[in-house]
């Protein structure tokens, strides 16, 4: 058993992450906050005080810390007796903090791919790039490392491996959708991270498609799809983290990420790119300054977080699977559906935030407990991932099914009247 939490990053989804391990430190133990601004470390706890999230008695506490400085990451990983990290900072930290946790045998968390800020959307895989040239030394260490355990990644590759074990013989194409319905009500703003945001957008698509990877333009291909609750809605084709290691451990031959835009969106996102605002590159001003124009462009955005507040509306994400099941064709689509508005009232946060941050702490309770407790690297689709769906059902994200017999709420360990002629 592992207690005691260090939580490495201050912005929307730590602060959700922090709320949620508060509301379970019984099991988890003491909740430590790190990051390069304290006093976002502090708010965060102030926010926990003032919603009554923390259950029990212990501590919580905040620190200040440059994540990249692997020797300072170590020692307090030790300072505070943290047996478990949970890194939902900058994802140009990832190796960094991998790294202490390996040295120290802390077990290791994040939410997306590592990234190397002189790099923009490397070619895949980009798993193999980064974080899994380190799994020999997590096994030699008997590490838990779990990548990409937010929503998507994370929850989606959960979805995936439950979807093909349990309602298909064989699996031919995986569509993972992600559709947020809300509206912030702002001119402008990213969900996430701005700078991450853009990052992600701003160079190929790529898919898993035919069992090879195929390169598209950002918004070169679109789709619409009718969905549960938020109805008919229009995605792009867009590369995604959990593709890269999706694509590895399933054995499916079509795996691909949508993602919904709205025409706003992409009108501006079009104007920023075309000026070059967009750019990681440094430019020189009139002045002599040296700027990086995507880095004044995070600045002048709003703070995804702020955006809490006055959000309205539902997210709805999923894996739609498409094989056969005994000789013929199925069909089954699994999914959430999260509530901003919900998510605030509860802990402070935009659905967004919600939805990546309480995956992260469902698996650090998995581990708290012993049953992720691997002792080596693994991405989400390599666990059993009957614990984590029934877990997150009962601490804020439901899981549902929709498939010819009908929508229903998916427990993984009680089989529904719904479910039987399928696996009958």
């Amino acid at each position: 058993m592992k207690r005691n939490v260090l939580i490495i990053g201050a912005g929307g989804v730590a602060h959700v992450v922090a709320h949620k391990c508060a509301q379970h430190n019984i099991l988890l133990g003491d909740i430590h906050i790190a990051s390069r601004t304290l006093g976002k470390c502090r708010a965060i706890i102030d926010s926990i005080k003032e919603k009554g999230s923390q259950c029990g008695p212990g501590l919580l506490k905040a620190h200040q810390i440059d994540a990249m400085d692997v020797e300072a990451t170590k020692a307090l990983i030790r300072a505070t007796r943290s047996q478990i990290v949970i890194n939902v900072g900058s994802p140009f930290l990832n190796m960094s903090v991998l790294a202490a946790c390996i040295e120290t045998g802390a077990a290791y968390l994040d939410t997306a791919i590592h990234e190397d800020p002189d790099k923009v959307c490397e070619a895949p895989p980009w798993y193999a790039n980064h974080e899994w040239k380190r799994r020999d030394a997590c096994r030699a260490a008997g590490v838990t490392a779990v990548l990409g355990v937010g929503f998507d990644p994370g929850v989606v590759n959960a979805y995936g491996r439950y979807a093909m074990d349990a309602y298909f013989d064989e699996v031919q194409s995986i569509d993972i959708i992600d559709i947020n319905a809300g509206s912030h009500g702002r001119y402008f703003a990213t969900n996430f991270d701005p700078e991450i945001n853009f990052r992600e957008f701003t160079s190929t698509v790529w898919s898993w498609e035919d069992s090879q990877w195929k390169a598209n333009a950002m918004f070169e291909r679109r789709q619409d799809w009718d969905l549960p609750v938020v109805g008919k809605r229009t995605a792009y084709l867009t590369g995604h983290d959990e593709l890269h290691s999706m694509s590895k451990n399933l054995g499916v031959p079509n795996i691909r990420f949508w993602m919904g835009f709205g025409d706003h969106y992409i009108n501006v996102f079009t104007v920023l790119k075309n000026l070059g605002l967009l750019s990681e590159k440094p430019v020189r001003t009139a002045e002599g300054l040296e700027v990086v124009p995507l880095k004044v462009v995070k600045a002048v955005l709003p703070d995804p977080a702020s955006l809490a507040p006055t959000y309205a509306g539902k997210t709805c994400i999923g894996d739609l699977l498409k094989g056969t099941r005994h000789g013929k064709p199925h069909e089954t689509f699994i999914y959430n559906i999260c509530d901003h508005e919900a998510s605030y009232e509860e802990v402070g946060s935009q659905g967004i935030s919600y939805t990546a941050g309480v995956p992260a702490v469902a698996a650090a309770m998995l581990i708290a407990e012993g049953a992720w407790d691997v002792g080596q690297m693994v991405n989400v689709e390599e666990l059993d991932p009957k614990p984590f769906i029934r877990l997150m059902n009962r601490i804020g994200l439901e899981t549902r099914v929709r498939d010819a017999d009908g929508d229903r709420v998916l427990d993984p360990y009680e089989e529904s009247p719904a479910m039987a002629s399928i696996t009958s």
